[in-house]
């Protein structure tokens, strides 16, 4: 494991200047150390010169006032690394954050889809304030050590060259102890991170199914399985704990003696008169002070570890989605509102590298579009729908429609080409209207959920629900998940989202994901027509649906077979 990872400096521009300010404020404080160790060595010697002369010492004012002015200056360095510690903690959390969740988008549903949501939310919330500990503590007794370690030898050297030597020889002994506790606690330290990752794992799935583990009486049940995890990982906080201390107790071990070594040479030395007094006191005071700084981050190493663990995960996500942006790059060019997997990372349009003045779309055009999955590849499809069509997306479950929607809005790679209805210059995602077959409703007012917004348009939001069939209060308070309302009404307050979405936006293409699968057939009807009124009002409309009424009201019919050939026709067609 690496002392310090350059991919979190690279990442971070608050982690370049914190590891630099630490450095210059670590140099303060050696200096101050040095100071203080010649003011004691300098006020000892002058009170045994008096006493050996048969006066009474002198106050020596210039000594203390020295010895003063390191000590203050040693505190405000100490301080001051302190306060840079905490708020470059925080800076590099909020950015590593950032940089995570933005990537995240960047990559779309289908890369996040490969992950553990609830592993990735823990790694970016508790994993991530380890790190505090980590800026805190190990980073600033890091540049301390760096800085502060040749420093200090090259002034016991000029105090006494054999005490330097003895440091030298006696100083890699805790190196080799340091590596021997890591290469120990590595394994460990991983466990625990991927303990935390399984216990937040745990509560997320209890908390999204309570509703349904009541109806079935199974709610209790999980208390026992939450504090089995529970428990697994405090054993595993209690073990790394037990050994930071004994590497600690280990690392302080190796410098005693390693000090005491150097005391005995300075003893032997100063009864045979070879060593004078001052030049004693100074190295005296200074050697622990050499090996102080090495063992520290040795112990701050250990107890940064969940910090440098919950780093390392975020920035392999990171690489890891920086790879995958690469393996898609490629040299062809696209056409203005082309999203083209071959040549761009899913999520980016075309049309954002386009040259200025490129004709813009007005229809949805797919040209040999295929997206490969691992159970089977769908398509390519050859598709011209002109502005107010409305396509449907039918054939079994699992077919692929859903993996056709997520290519046609950029969210996962695919090869062919995709022309998007819309302005020229603006993204795949200001040019599209997206609605899940999952409604995905947050706790909030309904308002809230249809507008995703604290202040909704009113009248806008009445509109869209009118549309679905809904007579629901804007009001009416909503729980997490949806909780307090039907499957059918969660649904179609989903679709009202997006006929909110549409109007505000006036989006030219509009993505439904079974949005009547949970309906009656009086709620489907009300459904069918606002698609309807949306083509109308000059919108593509591309609904994934294996219901009649839905594929009785397309203009035209994209038909997927088990094997994932799609085959399209005029809706005259299909039901001729």
């Amino acid at each position: 494991m690496k002392p310090l990872d350059p991919r979190l400096l690279r990442l971070s521009r608050t982690a370049r200047g914190f590891v630099l300010a630490a450095a210059g404020t670590g140099g303060v404080r050696t200096v101050a150390t040095i100071g203080i160790a010649w003011g004691i060595a300098a006020a000892v010697t002058q009170v045994v010169d008096a006493v050996r002369a048969g006066v009474v010492p002198a106050t020596f004012p210039g000594t203390l006032l020295l010895l003063g002015a390191a000590f203050l200056l040693r505190a405000v360095a100490a301080w001051s690394t302190d306060d840079l510690a905490a708020r470059a903690g925080a800076r590099v959390k909020s950015e590593l954050r950032a940089t995570v969740l933005r990537r995240a988008a960047d990559r779309g549903p289908g890369w996040l889809a490969g992950r553990s949501s609830a592993g990735f939310a823990t790694t970016l919330g508790p994993g991530l304030d380890a790190l505090d500990a980590y800026f805190g503590r190990y980073l600033p007794q890091l540049a301390l050590t760096a800085v502060a370690t040749p420093v200090l030898l090259v002034a016991i050297a000029l105090g006494d060259l054999t005490s330097a030597v003895v440091i030298v020889c006696a100083m890699p002994v805790i190196p080799v102890f340091m590596v021997l506790i890591g290469l120990a606690t590595q394994s460990l330290q991983r466990r625990q991170a991927d303990a935390l990752a399984r216990l937040g794992g745990a509560f997320t799935e209890a908390v999204e199914g309570l509703a349904t583990l009541k109806v079935f009486g199974r709610a209790r049940r999980q208390v026992g399985r939450i504090g089995a995890v529970t428990d697994a990982y405090r054993r595993g906080t209690i073990g790394v704990l037990r050994l930071s201390f004994v590497s600690g107790f280990a690392l302080e071990l190796a410098a005693s003696l390693s000090v005491a070594l150097v005391a005995v040479s300075i003893g032997i030395r100063l009864v045979d008169g070879s060593l004078g007094l001052g030049a004693a006191m100074f190295v005296l005071v200074l050697a622990p002070e050499a090996f102080a700084p090495l063992r520290q981050v040795g112990a701050d190493f250990h107890a940064a570890q969940d910090g440098v663990e919950a780093s390392q995960a975020v920035l392999d996500v990171l690489d890891d989605s920086e790879a995958a942006g690469a393996d898609t790059d490629g040299p062809a060019a696209a056409t203005p509102g082309t999203v083209a997997s071959d040549t761009a990372a899913p999520g980016t349009a075309a049309s954002d590298t386009a040259p200025a003045g490129a004709e813009a779309s007005s229809a949805l055009v797919l040209r040999g579009l295929t997206v490969r999955r691992s159970d089977v590849v769908v398509g390519p499809v050859d598709l011209h729908a002109p502005a107010g069509t409305v396509v449907a997306l039918s054939g079994p479950s699992g077919s692929g429609k859903s993996s056709l929607l997520a290519a046609l809005r950029g969210a996962l790679a695919a090869e062919g080409s995709v022309t998007v209805p819309g302005p020229d210059g603006a993204t795949v995602a200001d040019r599209t209207t997206w609605v899940d077959q999952r409604p995905r409703l947050v706790r909030g007012s309904v308002a809230e959920n249809v507008a995703l917004a604290a202040d909704p348009d009113d009248d806008r939001v009445r509109s869209a629900l009118r549309a679905v069939g809904l007579g629901l209060d804007p009001g009416l308070p909503v729980g997490s998940g949806g909780s307090g309302l039907s499957g059918g009404q969660a649904q179609r307050v989903a679709v009202a989202r997006g006929l909110y979405r549409a109007a505000a936006r006036r989006t030219p293409l509009v993505l439904l994901d079974e949005p009547t699968s949970a309906l009656d057939a009086e709620s489907e009807a009300d459904v069918v027509a606002a698609v309807r009124r949306l083509a109308a009002d000059g919108a593509v409309v591309v609904v994934a649906s294996h219901r009649p009424a839905v594929v009785a009201a397309a203009d035209l019919v994209a038909t997927i077979d088990p094997s994932g050939s799609v085959a399209v026709r005029s809706a005259r067609a299909v039901h001729a």
